[in-house]
């Protein structure tokens, strides 16, 4: 069989793609596309095995290579165009989370993948842990019984995205990740960059009930002195919590925010109760390792059970979509789950908007 030929859009988390294609045996990497030059200098140093065409402009390269993957790694808004165009030349996509910047932007990408009748796999990376992957077999093996609560949280104490390491942009000087908290490029704030990683995972593992109603509030109390002293403009939340009810009578909370009052400087978590036991995911020493613990009654006595660790390195996000497509077998991330994602973050900002709760 010939190799699959990719292209990847954005150089920022784009290289975590790029990278997992490279590894691929079944993937030729024919071009990469990225606005910012000093990305596209670093290249030669960063992905030696890359040989492919660099433009500057992903429609462009959309344009000019006939593609079977494209990766698209670029700021929220753009997304939607970025994608269908893809689809449309022919190609199966690969979009980083969000989907969209909204609910609408993201069902006309589903439409478009079913129209093209191409794979569209959105890049929600804390379903591939090695943790998160084990949770996903307990809950389907029944230990669990039926969950009825959960809540899922990712807090910072300081980390807006460019802000915590002071990363300038020297042609510009504003920091490289600015665009996240410019809501006309990212849509929001850490409710659609943090919390839709949790949120993901905890309905993913929940079997994505159908929400009947949610109630969101956002907050805006730190981050804009915090970006007012380095004379930049901050025009989204810094905190964000929510509740939803489902139609299965489930409940989950959410809690996210790049800036608040907290003692850890990064905590996440997430928590599943059900009627049979308890699962409890949560990082390690505030960093991006995690345990798992589960907990039971077994004849009348109580149990604790934590996770060995470290875990299996299941495949990661690019390397299962290279198969999915290659196979024609499905993505562990569907479009529609996208969707799901969008109607749940616009009615949380929809909620916090008017006082009210959002009823679907």
């Amino acid at each position: 069989m010939d190799k699959l030929r990719a292209g990847v859009i954005g150089l920022g988390m784009g290289g975590n793609h790029l990278r997992g294609y490279l590894e691929h045996p079944d993937v030729e990497v024919v071009a990469i596309a990225d606005r910012r030059d000093d990305r596209r200098a670093l290249l030669p140093g960063q992905y030696p095995t890359f040989n492919g065409k660099i433009y500057h402009e992903g429609i462009e390269m959309i344009r000019h290579e006939q593609l079977d993957i494209v990766s698209v790694a670029v700021p929220n808004n753009q997304h939607k165009d970025l994608t269908i165009a893809a689809l449309e030349s022919g190609a199966n996509v690969l979009c980083e989370k969000p989907m969209a910047m909204n609910t609408a932007e993201a069902q006309e990408m589903l439409d478009t993948a079913k129209r093209c009748g191409k794979k569209l796999g959105i890049d929600f990376s804390y379903r591939f842990t090695p943790q998160s992957r084990a949770m996903k077999e307990l809950v389907e093996s029944g230990i669990l019984g039926n969950i009825y609560y959960a809540r899922t949280v990712w807090l910072r104490r300081r980390g807006i995205p460019g802000m915590a390491k002071n990363n300038f942009n020297t042609n510009s000087g504003a920091p490289m990740g600015s665009w996240f908290f410019n809501k006309a490029e990212s849509g929001g704030g850490p409710l659609i960059d943090l919390g839709v990683h949790r949120l993901d995972l905890a309905l993913w593992l929940m079997g994505y009930p159908e929400p009947s109603c949610v109630m969101g509030s956002t907050y805006c109390a730190l981050a804009p002195e915090l970006t007012r002293r380095q004379g930049l403009d901050y025009t989204v939340e810094d905190f964000a919590c929510a509740m939803i009810k489902f139609k299965n009578g489930a409940t989950l909370e959410l809690d996210a925010s790049w800036a608040s009052n907290i003692r850890e400087n990064e905590q996440m978590s997430t928590r599943l109760l059900g009627e049979k036991g308890g699962l409890y995911q949560y990082n390690l020493n505030e960093t991006y390792r995690y345990d798992v613990e589960l907990y039971q009654e077994i004849d009348g006595r109580q149990y604790d059970t934590k996770l060995h660790t470290p875990c299996p390195e299941p495949p990661g996000a690019f390397q299962l979509f290279v198969d999915a497509v290659r196979d024609d077998t499905p993505f562990l991330v569907q479009p529609e789950e996208g969707v799901t994602v969008m109607r749940l973050l616009d009615a949380i900002y929809e909620s916090n908007r008017t006082g009210k709760p959002v009823i679907f």
